[in-house]
């Protein structure tokens, strides 16, 4: 075995055993429903502060919104919503509406993101109690000792609307309640085109004595989110930054915290000093409290058991409101997609570079979010897969079109890997120069392994030459590959991206597939979920294999029956185990392999080795001799 196939060998090998590894030892596991989830009712709530009974986070059982037979009254979210008196909510990027029972934002859509690649349903991302995934903002304020939750705001107070009719960017709400004891509870809720509400909470002290109140902000999850997609490479679950330390939380590590009695349930309390935020996040989507920058407050991640809640805080310090004073605290809160320009633009109030080329000018009025961006799980890799995302996306942004963007990467990738995979391929030629004196060198040699390794050694030194060479543009490409897949499997910028054709979303599998004769038939695709969908793979996997077999044909097959047979087979292992990958990454690794395939038959026909690609191709199909003929 020559030291250039065995090197190939092992470089292709490590490639197919990382990527086996990943998805065999770690399968995604499918989303699984508690069986045992508790519904949401006054029993079970707690404070949504302390955590002591007493006061529910929820409404009592009756206005919590029952299932209703289809044709009734409409969905469960339809009759939730129509529990309470609501104020409509209207912006380029969201709809929705706030309860006036709690002040709640409980009721948001995302109205540029819709659930399917041609459906005309968007996707819902905030929904009120008695729908079937519960997911909300709430306010508040903790009362001090000789006050209790009758003289604050809580989840259940019912609001008046003091101003404003629809919340819109040029048109703010306030909300007011009196506890009738002296004390005027102000909110007033304010939106930008985007995402970002600014929630400013106020209390008017009409008493003759001062009172001690804390404000408060929480996010409440009902149960785990639906769409949960429960693969170790992407987080899902608690987000926050606390003085510049990012930490996440999966759903799954709530229920094991440690129980804290005064919470009366599984929890951990962090304190920020200076800046930070907290709240969940899936896959495309946020919702995130965000005190003003300088404000110290004590960040909550919380699980109810009892009632199957998630919920994250953002509880700030006592204030000390003086008789006849008033005194109020602002708070923002994200809402929406975690598009990666307008998160950007939330921490460094500046324009995108994607939107200063349409001329979007600093915003002075906008709240800057420290490590706003950290919130999109970028992974281990983040030194690759950060340059990666913002390459693609400024290349979308001018070409257009997200598939000729990858294929554009590719080939910025390749010339910036190109000196090092000339002097690879340069080596590889020399190899092949060499490899008759390597033949009479195992020849002179025999059984004496020792001598023969000191010959070759020599015999390289001598030409110059680096057996690991060709080794090292493929494991270049293993970081590169994963760190592209990352980019592809999380950033929404890719999802629903489409290419040409039947390819409508790079973020999913290639939907066509040999069983109807890609799309010629007409019996529909094995499910992306099936195991039918692994064997009846699309035209894209095809490609792949083809692309990978024609680069292995610049080389004649290796006179070693097993070496010949492990080369054989890897194209069309590799085209079935890749097959159910993002057809956005398979994009990139056929151009990937065309480019390599130039590059490799140039380099070599300059360094006077003409590859017989053709004649290789032909001996690949004929008839192999049997053994003693």
């Amino acid at each position: 075995m020559d030291d250039q196939n065995r090197n190939l060998i092992l470089a292709t090998g490590l490639s197919f055993v990382v990527i086996l590894v990943w998805f065999l030892l770690f399968p995604p596991p499918e989303p699984v429903e508690d069986p045992n989830a508790l519904p949401p009712s006054a029993e079970t709530g707690v404070d949504p502060v302390t955590g002591e009974t007493g006061i529910a986070l929820t409404p009592p059982v009756e206005d919590a919104g029952t299932t209703v037979a289809a044709g009734d009254e409409g969905t469960p979210v339809e009759v939730a919503l129509a529990e309470a008196d609501r104020i409509p909510i209207e912006t380029p990027s969201v709809e929705g509406s706030i309860s006036l029972l709690g002040g709640r934002i409980d009721d948001l859509s995302l109205r540029n993101y819709f659930t399917e690649v041609d459906g005309d349903e968007i996707v819902r991302l905030l929904a009120p109690v008695g729908s079937d995934d519960p997911y909300y903002a709430l306010y508040g304020w903790r009362p001090s000792s000789g006050m209790t939750y009758n003289d604050v705001p809580t989840s259940n107070t019912p609001w008046e609307l003091e101003s404003g009719e629809t919340l819109t960017p040029d048109s703010p709400i306030t909300l007011s309640w009196d506890n009738g004891s002296g004390l005027v509870f102000r909110r007033t809720i304010e939106i930008d085109e985007n995402y970002m509400f600014q929630v400013t909470q106020s209390v008017e002290n009409t008493t003759e004595v001062e009172v001690n109140l804390a404000p408060y902000g929480i996010v409440a999850r009902h149960g785990l989110p639906s769409d949960l997609q429960n693969f170790f490479i992407l987080h899902e679950g608690v987000v926050r930054k606390v003085d510049g330390q990012l930490e996440e939380i999966g759903y799954d590590d709530l229920p094991d915290l440690d129980v804290i009695d005064r919470e009366g349930a599984p929890a951990e309390l962090v304190d920020v000093e200076a800046n930070g935020w907290i709240g969940f996040t899936d896959k495309y989507w946020m919702t995130t409290l965000i005190p003003e920058d300088g404000q110290p407050f004590t960040t909550v991640i919380k699980y109810v058991p009892s009632a199957d809640i998630y919920q994250t805080e953002a509880r700030l310090p006592f204030m000390t409101i003086a008789a006849g004073e008033t005194a109020e605290v602002t708070t923002q809160l994200f809402a929406g997609a975690k598009e990666a320009e307008v998160i950007r633009d939330y921490e460094n109030a500046e324009p995108g570079m994607i939107a200063s080329l349409f001329g979007a000018e600093q915003d002075p009025n906008r709240p800057e979010v420290a490590r706003f961006i950290d919130s999109i799980d970028w992974g281990w890799f983040y030194f690759l897969t950060k340059p990666i995302f913002w390459l693609l996306h400024w290349l979308n942004g001018i070409i257009g079109n997200m598939g000729i963007s990858i294929i554009a990467l590719t080939f910025i990738i390749k010339a910036i890997l190109f000196p090092l995979a000339y002097r690879s391929y340069v080596s590889m030629a020399k190899m092949k120069e060499l490899q008759p004196e390597m033949e009479k060198l195992k020849e002179s040699a025999g059984d004496d392994r020792e001598k023969l390794q000191k010959g070759m050694m020599e015999l390289y030194r001598k030409n110059k030459v680096n057996p690991a060479g060709g080794c090292l543009p493929i494991l270049l490409q293993i970081p590169i590959f994963f760190s592209l897949y990352k980019v592809i499997f999380v950033t929404l910028e890719l999802r629903h991206a489409p290419f040409f054709g039947w390819l409508n979303d790079l973020s999913a599998p290639d939907s066509s597939s040999i069983i109807n004769l890609f799309g010629l038939l007409p019996n529909p695709a094995p499910d992306p979920e099936s195991i039918m969908a692994l064997i009846f793979i699309g035209i894209l996997p095809i490609l792949l294999g083809i692309t990978m077999w024609l680069q292995q044909k610049l080389n004649p097959a290796p006179t070693d029956p097993t070496q010949a047979m492990i080369f054989a087979w890897l194209p069309w292992v590799f085209m079935f185990m890749l097959g159910s990958f993002a057809s956005g990454l398979l994009v990139y690794w056929i151009a990937n392999n065309t480019l390599t395939f130039s590059q490799q038959y140039l380099i070599m026909r300059s360094q006077g080795y003409k590859p017989d690609v053709f004649g290789n191709i032909r001996k690949s199909f004929a008839k192999k001799p049997k053994d003693g003929a």
